[in-house]
């Protein structure tokens, strides 16, 4: 079924067919960093500081009831994937309309649990008494929402598993433009604080989602449905939770390390959280192409394997491997000619700048390890060994935790210790989908099964 809403990545150069999907990941994730960027400097900078340390702890929190819906969209992909890479379009098709009763469902259990569960969370999170409110106001709104990400988070694994990664894109442009928009004038004009942020962001990805879907139906082949499609099919349903569920649950065992982490670094108390948060937006804007390069190698492995092509997924893991050392040397050289004037986007005070930028220094060395994770954990999750994530998860558990306990019983560390901690679990995990991608088992795990 050509179209040029397609990617078929079962032929042709591999370093070429990851960039080239990859690429278009990279400007959206970059766009949407890029207002998450801009939510924290307007809140840094025209509200308080002790609102820009509850922006960013709220985060994490908010990662963990995504959790769910990010790990089935994954599955959802992951067997899209897999039959596209086999050929297989009626069953494609089926796979589509059962995803939007999983997505739904898990879309609005996740968001009522979020808004109920808002302030006994934070309280466990020793969240400081003047940044509690602005925290539980924006994690209140921000998780109500969750349906709208389940959505486009949905309609992305999708449209990526069948090797579109434009039209996602395009309406994350729209979508970022709007929210930096509506920023300024829900906080600037309004005075709506921290609320303003949060509605501003709910209500672009509100667009992003609706818009996805719409055009999506339109263009994509594959996303012309009949009513026999939409029966309930259990064993597809069943596959999704299968393969979906290790995701999620490494989603949300990542959250809880990073809440855990966050808890250790309330204890520093606002000069340290302000700091903290900023290099933690700097990195989420770092993971990006990382980030797109495992969706790239998710979606190139998945289709191969559903190909019976694996001699074409272990090229373009060691391609994709070769991509990421060289990005993390550019980030170094980066972070310490930079570091001041990166931090100093966020914030105003001299102390908080200076903090941060340090933060940067340390992290950078270690961001090999970090984009090892994203490839490696693509590669398996694309080719079924959804196991793994698990496994991934567990590690970033006992490496925040661990790292964190050990490196504060150190005082000639102290509040560095929360930096290389991150560093030095993003290694321990990174060394883990090494391991795993070493002995072999990932061979037997696609959910197409060949003669």
């Amino acid at each position: 079924m050509k179209n040029k809403h397609v990617m078929d990545m079962t032929k042709g150069n591999e370093t070429k067919l990851l960039l080239l999907f990859a690429l278009p990941m990279v400007i959206g994730n970059i766009f949407q960093q890029f207002y998450n960027m801009v939510d924290s400097a307007i809140v840094g900078r025209y509200v308080s500081s002790n609102a820009l340390g509850a922006v960013g702890l709220v985060g994490s929190v908010n990662f963990l009831f995504f959790s769910l819906c990010l790990g089935l969209g994954s599955g959802i992909g992951i067997l899209i994937s897999q039959y596209f890479g086999a050929g297989n379009t009626e069953y494609i098709k089926k796979i589509i309309a059962n995803a939007i009763y999983i997505v739904s469902g898990a879309g609005i259990a996740m968001g009522m649990i979020g808004v109920v569960f808002a302030k006994p969370i934070l309280r466990l999170m020793n969240t400081p008494n003047e940044n509690f409110q602005d925290a539980l106001v924006y994690m209140r709104i921000v998780c109500a929402a969750t349906i709208v990400v389940a959505i486009y988070n949905g309609i992305s694994s999708v449209l990526r598993a069948l090797g579109d990664s434009k039209t996602p894109l395009a309406f994350l442009i729209v979508a970022s433009v709007i929210n930096i928009v509506l920023d300024f004038v829900f906080v600037l004009a309004f005075h709506m604080g921290v609320a303003g942020v949060a509605f501003a962001t709910v209500i672009s990805q509100i667009i992003s989602a609706i818009g996805s879907v719409v055009v999506a139906a339109r263009v994509n082949p594959y996303l012309k449905l009949e009513k026999r499609h939409f029966k309930v099919e259990k064993e597809i349903i069943v596959e999704c939770f299968r393969i979906g569920l290790p995701v999620a649950g490494q989603f949300a065992l990542i959250a809880c390390s990073c809440i855990a982490l966050q808890s250790v670094v309330n204890r520093y108390g606002a000069v340290v959280m302000a700091a903290f948060t900023a290099t933690s937006r700097v990195e989420q804007l770092v993971q990006q192409p990382f980030n797109s390069l495992g969706t790239a190698m998710s979606t190139f492995a998945g289709q191969n394997v559903g190909a019976n092509r694996y001699d074409r997924v272990k090229t373009g893991c060691m391609k994709g491997c070769k991509l990421v050392a060289l990005f993390s040397l550019m980030m170094i050289v980066v972070m310490y000619l930079f570091g001041e004037a990166i931090v100093g986007i966020f914030i105003k005070e001299p102390e908080i700048i200076e903090i941060g930028a340090k933060g940067l220094r340390i992290t950078s060395v270690m961001y090999f390890g970090l984009g090892l994770i994203y490839v490696m954990r693509g590669m398996l999750n694309g080719v079924g060994d959804s196991m793994f994530s698990m496994i991934n998860g567990v590690c970033e558990v006992i490496g925040r935790i661990g790292f964190a306990v050990v490196l504060m019983m150190i005082p000639s560390v102290g509040i560095w210790g929360v930096w290389y901690t991150n560093g030095l679990t993003w290694l321990l995990a990174g060394a883990a989908g090494v391991i795993r991608y070493c002995q072999g088992s990932w061979k037997t795990k696609s959910v197409v099964r060949h003669s």
